[in-house]
């Protein structure tokens, strides 16, 4: 077996600005999952050790100069993942479910010491045998991908461990000390080649601008930056209705993804009261199979980009040609390199520092086009049972610190389709994020029937 890898590197621009936007306001992600049967505190705390043996970012630190410039990943060793346990009284009542509220109240508020390492935390909420197991991570080096995995290895490891199978530091196929998301990027989106694509694309972004005149959702009132706070309305649609969805997207000639991005953009402009027009909402998009080499779904790291779609908003029209616009929009953006280009676009524009991110903030709150998005997984194969426990309700969730006003997040996995959404506070108060839910919602069942 090979020996395990650390990471000592630079942060690359995309990871520098999400790791300046979470010095700002927290920017984690998070991944949830419900586990049922005995699951000793030791137990998790082995997986957690195996699982941290196995990931060289999980054994790094961020440091920094003391103005914030040139950060990098330093190797930080005896810190382990920090596992935090609530245990729940049977005869709790509560209208909001318990994993619900700590996030809201602690995970999406807490950012994760990234000064001191690691760069994760475990939160386990057990009630009898009955446990949701939480994994927060920050952005600059996790996405929605990497925070299931995460979930998913954890358990195996656990599993292992509970069996003798692993244990003492023994390390388990260890990952690869990976150089970034910017230095995987395919010869042509790096240097002179990378720069022509990135002003091609700017000037086409901004000529369509010119000519929809697209508008975004808007806050219900101004926040500044460092006190933005993320909070989250779960909704979800269980085995009966993923199949009608996904038999309803088959017939119609789109996609899933295509027709919940539908939705909310009909909820956005019914709720503001606008008449035809168009709207924009973003997409992200994952890139682990373009890269070179290729990022495995197991692998840690930030790979997604978001690209704009800008859609035709008619009052009273059904979602479904919405629908097919919307499908057909990314699959071209994809084709295109759209958000590979993205990627190397943060070469040029992403700050430096803390201290230099003011105009920039300024620009993506006055002219970003992204404050709606939508980010859909698709199937994540989750196991209904890993060792001697049952599985159930894995999904992820995003905060959302300065990069947008009210996200989606969507991951159909055990026969269940979890649509998350998350809302600054305030920016987006909770009736107003409640009421864009409900009526995204509404408004996909009622296209399924």
């Amino acid at each position: 077996m090979k020996p395990a890898e650390e990471v000592a590197r630079p942060l690359t621009p995309l990871e520098r600005w999400y790791w300046i936007c979470d010095q700002i306001s927290p920017l984690n992600v998070i991944g949830h999952v419900r586990v049922r049967g005995r699951l000793p505190e030791e137990v998790l705390g082995q997986g957690l050790d195996a699982l941290q043996a196995r990931h060289p970012l999980l054994r790094a630190a961020i440091r920094a100069e003391a103005d914030g410039s040139r950060p990098h990943f330093v190797p930080v060793a005896g810190r382990p993942i920090p596992l935090r346990t609530v245990a729940v009284p049977e005869g709790e009542e509560t209208g909001e479910p318990r994993w619900q509220r700590e996030l809201n109240e602690r995970e999406f508020s807490e950012p994760v010491d990234w000064a001191t390492g690691p760069l994760v935390r475990a939160v386990a909420i057990s009630r009898g045998e009955v446990h949701d197991l939480i994994i927060t991570v920050p952005h600059c080096v996790a996405d929605g991908t990497t925070v299931l995995s995460l979930l998913r290895q954890w358990l195996h490891l656990a599993a292992r461990c509970q069996t003798g199978e692993a244990g003492g530091g023994e390390v388990h196929e260890p990952a690869r000390a990976l150089p970034g998301p910017e230095g995987l990027l395919p010869p042509e989106y790096r240097g002179l080649k990378g720069a022509v694509k990135v002003a091609a694309q700017l000037l086409a972004d901004q000529s369509a601008a010119r000519r929809l005149k697209p508008s975004r959702l808007e806050p219900s009132r101004s926040v500044p930056f460092p006190q933005r706070t993320t909070r989250l309305i779960h909704h979800e649609l269980d085995g009966p209705g993923v199949d009608s969805l996904a038999q309803a997207c088959k017939r119609e000639r789109t996609t899933v993804h295509g027709l919940l991005a539908a939705a909310m953009v009909t909820a956005v402009a019914e709720d503001a009261g606008t008449g035809p027009g168009h709207l924009t909402i973003g997409s992200p998009i994952t890139f682990r199979e373009a890269l070179e080499p290729a990022v495995t779904d197991d692998e840690l790291g930030t790979y997604v980009a978001t690209v704009p779609s800008v859609v035709a908003y008619r009052p009273e029209q059904s979602l479904w040609p919405m629908a097919r616009t919307i499908s057909r929009d990314l699959a071209r953006r994809r084709n295109r390199g759209e958000h590979l280009t993205a990627i190397a676009t943060m070469g040029f524009v992403a700050p430096r520092t803390v201290a230099k991110s003011d105009r920039f903030l300024r620009f993506m709150e006055d002219k970003g086009p992204i404050t709606l998005c939508l980010s859909n997984l698709g199937r994540f194969d989750f196991p209904d049972r890993i060792g001697p426990w049952q599985v159930s309700d894995a999904e992820f969730v995003t905060g959302l610190s300065v990069n947008a006003y009210f996200v989606a997040t969507v991951n159909t996995s055990h026969d269940r389709l979890a649509w998350n959404f998350t809302h600054v506070d305030q920016a987006v108060p909770r009736d107003r994020a409640a009421r864009l839910a409900d009526a995204s919602v509404e408004a996909v069942l009622a296209s399924l029937t």
